[in-house]
């Protein structure tokens, strides 16, 4: 037989998927004798209401009756999507189909079990009546599996006073400032797993966060071509993107001033060029093209930030690649520690926030995972009259981690 393969096909009739059936009350003896019919809503034009179905199927002991619209709908329905695949042995080609689940629940007189005027009965739910139903006609096995799921509900109940109880008597004994706190380090540990590799025996701040963790020696030399237009670029080419800001404002800042010397001045131009092209991805959401990035990126940093700075996704029949909140905060992280390289590693971590368009809560919990001290741009050239910015230092030794400053704020309000 030849390698399957497979190919979807949608609905195998106009708007109606395949069926399938389960039924709640047991496995039918000759299933091939069963015959369904589907009733269709009459009012096509309305959104929802022209996809309701009824099914219906007749044994000689019972009828069934299921639908996909209503309370009593399976929530699977909602949440999940459902295939049928039809597989032809000879050519190993296998049709998918669009399928939907109906459970069919059998049609019960209620006259036959109890006075019409038992209001109670008319009150239970589908659940109580059948259970109702096992006590007076349940076989052995029936009634026991009964009890046994009576049991294990009063068994839950019991758990979960148990587990309200425990929890109170914990934030009894340990306070509430103490259970914040260590909320606030579990949200340092889990930004920590997106942090760039980190070297705490670093005799050197450049030690710490290395370069070759960042770029390694082929994407850096990948972006000598691209970066020769930062590499030669005029004052009066600076002023145009400025005005028309098709850079981030940190690398047309840096711009202003590279260096002199050839070699240095090409190696902030490839880092400017790098970070900018990261800034520019995390504001992206859905990775739809093959080069989100334009024909001008090398290929192999294309592949480094959808390998790396991505999460897959299903959507739709198909893979997606997702700039995901928990990716933002790895490209914000890879983000600082190249422009600690670039500025001596002390960087204007408010700059770079408007950039990424960020909180300044979530930029500075990424900072502090990232063991810089923060502190006020007071003095700084071109920020004397602006007391917000942040900025941010690497220097040994490494400072302890602490929780983020919003949570230290709840603390000291409790």
């Amino acid at each position: 037989m030849a390698a399957a393969t497979w190919r979807y096909r949608g609905d195998p009739e106009a708007d109606q998927p395949a069926v399938l059936v389960r039924f709640s009350n047991g496995r039918l003896r000759r299933p091939d004798a069963m015959r369904f019919t589907v009733y269709r809503n009459r009012d096509t034009a309305h959104p929802r209401k022209k996809h309701r179905r009824i099914l219906v199927s007749e044994t000689e002991r019972l009828s069934y009756v299921g639908n996909n619209f209503g309370s009593g709908v399976l929530k699977c329905n909602s949440l999940c999507r459902y295939f049928v695949g039809v597989l032809d042995k000879d050519s190993g080609q296998m049709e998918v189909y669009n399928a939907e689940i109906f459970n069919m629940q059998p049609l019960l007189s209620e006259d036959n079990l109890i006075p019409d005027d038992t209001k109670e009965y008319q009150n239970k739910s589908y659940r109580e009546k059948m259970d109702l139903c096992i006590e007076a006609f349940g076989t052995s096995k029936q009634k026991r599996a009964l009890n046994s799921r009576r049991m294990n509900a009063v068994g839950n109940d019991i758990l979960n006073t148990a587990v309200t109880k425990a929890a109170a008597n914990i934030i009894d004994a340990k306070g509430v400032s103490a259970l914040i706190q260590d909320v606030a380090q579990d949200d340092v540990q889990n930004i920590s797993v997106f942090l760039p590799p980190c070297n705490e025996d670093a005799d050197k701040p450049e030690n710490v966060y290395k370069f070759e963790d960042i770029l390694s020696p082929a994407e850096y030399e990948a972006l000598r071509v691209p970066a020769a237009a930062f590499v030669n670029i005029t004052p009066e080419e600076i002023t145009k993107k400025t005005e028309d800001k098709s850079h981030c404002s940190f690398v047309l800042e840096e711009l202003k001033f590279l260096p002199d010397d050839e070699k240095r001045r090409d190696h902030k131009a490839r880092c400017l060029w790098f970070l900018d092209t990261l800034i520019k991805f995390s504001c992206l959401k859905v990775i739809k093209k093959k080069h989100p990035m334009g024909p001008e990126c090398p290929h192999i940093i294309s592949r480094k930030l959808m390998k790396n700075f991505t999460s897959l996704t299903y959507n739709d029949g198909s893979v997606q690649n997702l700039v995901s909140a928990s990716m933002k905060a790895k490209i914000t992280a890879y983000v600082i520690a190249l422009a600690l390289h670039i500025n001596n590693f002390q960087t204007d971590l408010t700059i770079l926030q408007n950039d990424m368009k960020l909180q300044e809560s979530r930029m500075m919990d990424i900072a502090k995972a990232m063991r810089l001290k923060v502190s006020k741009a007071k003095g700084l050239p071109g920020l004397e009259n602006d007391q917000n910015h942040k900025l941010g230092t690497l220097s040994l030794p490494l400072p302890v981690q602490k929780a983020s400053g919003k949570q230290q704020k709840r603390r000291k309000m409790n």
